[in-house]
């Protein structure tokens, strides 16, 4: 690959090894960026669900340079997750997000023992979440049983790893039943997908669908479409299933229509005209289903599709300022302003953008797999 891409890495390693130490020295997992510093999540501490992108960022890093202080910060904070287990409470089916990039990068990368127990634990608690009328539970609060949502596609990841890992398939059979229901309930015939879908939590039965973080009910919140397509690319990967890769191909060609002409990704591909609303995540973990979804079908045209959005990214939102921590700018949490970050740094955002370049550079250790 063009070596844009190698040097592109070279420059995130080289400004997280002078950033990612104050992070250590607060003694936070950082969520985003401003001013020079980071800031921890804005909401539930260290529960909140984005807590596994910093070491599974630091990890990526460690596997591109060998340098032992990447290591060391990604299981700084995988002793914070796993403190987690004890409070429960506030943890949800995010879990995939939080352990498989930190217990589960740890145990793949190094054959940490405690970190693979760790994982399984984390694995029995998305597990507890199931719900055997058909979907896994998002949410905790009493009045959302029986709400699921497009993101836990990727979650799954962590329970198929499970199966692999225990020998028992318990975890992998319960993930493919969500993966049905979300094939069912949540794509829609132009290959978009919903992000909230109510169910009655005793019959399984569809109630409703919520517009969640996007424009409007039945419109299009980019990053919604982007666990979509990744997520169903990785169903195809593990649950070998023909019905899995077309649901990702609809989901990519959906997705892919409407990148912008500079390679970047509207908050809402249904957003007015007039308003401006970028959410460069949704971008950075579109090229990383894309590119598993070129290996899966061999057509390279997605593996292009991908290096467009990651062109786009460091041509026009890549910040390489001394003076400030993260990377990748114009990242937007939720189309209608929640609290978590509009059009700044999110730190979810420098780790799918460190991903999509590893992958696209044949650097990538898998970390969802």
């Amino acid at each position: 690959m063009p070596n844009r891409y190698e040097a592109a890495l070279n420059r995130i390693a080289e400004k997280f090894r002078r950033t990612a130490a104050a992070a250590a020295e607060a003694g936070i997992i950082p969520y985003r960026s401003a001013e020079g510093k980071w800031f921890a999540s804005p909401y539930d501490g260290n529960s909140w669900w984005t807590g596994g992108f910093w070491p599974g960022l630091m990890w990526q890093l460690w596997r591109l340079t060998g340098d032992g202080f990447f290591r060391e910060e990604a299981r700084r904070v995988e002793g914070l997750l796993t403190e987690e287990f004890r409070s429960f409470r506030l943890l949800n089916h995010d879990v995939g997000f939080m352990y498989l990039l930190s217990c589960g990068a740890d145990a793949k990368l190094t054959g940490d023992a405690q970190a693979e127990t760790d994982l399984l634990h984390a694995a029995s608690l998305l597990m507890g979440r199931f719900n055997p009328a058909g979907f896994i539970r998002a949410w905790n609060e009493p009045e959302r049983t029986g709400y699921a949502i497009i993101d836990c596609m990727m979650n799954l990841a962590l329970l198929y790893r499970a199966s692999r890992d225990s020998g028992d398939p318990r975890f992998r059979l319960a993930a493919k039943v969500h993966a049905d229901t979300t094939l069912r309930e949540f794509q829609r015939a132009d290959g978009s997908f919903s992000h909230i879908i109510e169910f009655d939590p005793e019959s399984g039965r569809r109630v409703r669908e919520h517009p969640g973080q996007g424009y409007a009910l039945g419109s299009q919140w980019s990053r919604g479409q982007a666990w979509g397509l990744y997520g169903f690319a990785l169903a195809a990967r593990n649950l070998g299933e023909e019905k899995y890769l077309e649901a990702a191909l609809r989901g990519a060609r959906n997705f892919t229509a409407h990148i912008r002409p500079d390679g970047l990704t509207d908050c809402d591909f249904c957003q007015p005209a007039d308003e401006e609303r970028i959410d460069n995540i949704a971008g950075a973990i579109a090229a990383c289903g894309l590119q598993v979804l070129s290996g899966l079908t061999g057509d390279g045209a997605w593996r292009d599709a991908a290096a467009r959005l990651v062109d786009g990214l460091l041509e026009h939102c890549a910040d390489w300022g001394e003076d400030r921590c993260g990377i990748l700018t114009r990242c937007t949490a939720s189309y209608h302003d929640d609290g978590a970050g509009r059009h700044t740094n999110i730190l979810y955002g420098d780790y799918f953008l460190t991903e999509a370049l590893m992958k696209l550079c044949g650097r990538d250790p898998d970390l969802w797999n």
